[in-house]
C-alpha cells in the first residue's frame, strides 16, 4: 500500500507539470504550429500553382515550337518544290536545246549528203564525158608504142 501512496503523491506532484505542459502545448499550437501549418499550406498551394502555370507555359511553348517546326517543314517543302521546278525547267530547256542541236546536225548532215550526191553526180557525168576521150587516147597510145615483136627483138 505504501507504493500506491507514493504513486499518488508522485502523480499529485506531477499534475502541475502536466497542466503546464498541456497549456504550453495549447499555446504552442495556437501561436506557432497553426500559423506554421497555414504558411506551409499556402506555400504548397503556391508551389502547385506555380507548377500548374509552368506546365501551362511549357505546353504553350511546346505548341509554339510545334507550329514553328511545321512552318519550317512547309517552308522547306516549298523551297524543295521550287528547286525541283527549276531543275525540271532546266532539264526541259536542256532537252529543247539538245533537240534543236540534233535537228540542226541532222539538217547539216542532209545538206552535206545532198552536196556529196551532187558532187558524185557531177563527177560521174565528168567521168562519163571523158570516158570516150580517155579510151581513144589509151588506144592511140597503145597503137603508137613499139611492141617488142615489131622492134626486131626476137625472143
Amino acid at each position: 500500500m505504501a507504493i500506491l501512496h507514493q504513486l499518488e503523491i508522485l502523480f499529485l506532484a506531477a499534475a502541475p507539470t502536466v497542466v503546464l505542459f498541456l497549456l504550453f502545448y495549447a499555446f504552442m499550437r495556437w501561436a506557432f504550429f497553426t500559423p506554421l501549418q497555414k504558411t506551409m499550406a499556402e506555400r504548397a498551394a503556391r508551389i502547385e500553382g506555380a507548377r500548374a502555370e509552368a506546365a501551362t507555359v511549357e505546353a504553350e511553348a511546346k505548341h509554339e515550337l510545334d507550329a514553328y517546326h511545321e512552318a519550317l517543314r512547309r517552308a522547306r517543302a516549298e523551297i524543295y518544290g521550287r528547286q525541283e521546278a527549276a531543275r525540271q525547267a532546266a532539264l526541259e530547256n536542256r532537252a529543247k536545246l539538245l533537240k534543236a542541236m540534233h535537228a540542226r546536225a541532222a539538217e547539216e548532215v542532209a545538206v552535206a549528203k545532198k552536196r556529196i550526191a551532187d558532187d558524185f553526180k557531177a563527177a560521174l557525168t565528168d567521168v562519163e564525158a571523158q570516158t570516150s576521150a580517155l579510151a581513144q587516147q589509151i588506144v592511140r597510145t597503145i597503137l603508137r608504142s613499139p611492141s617488142p615483136t615489131r622492134a626486131g627483138v626476137v625472143q
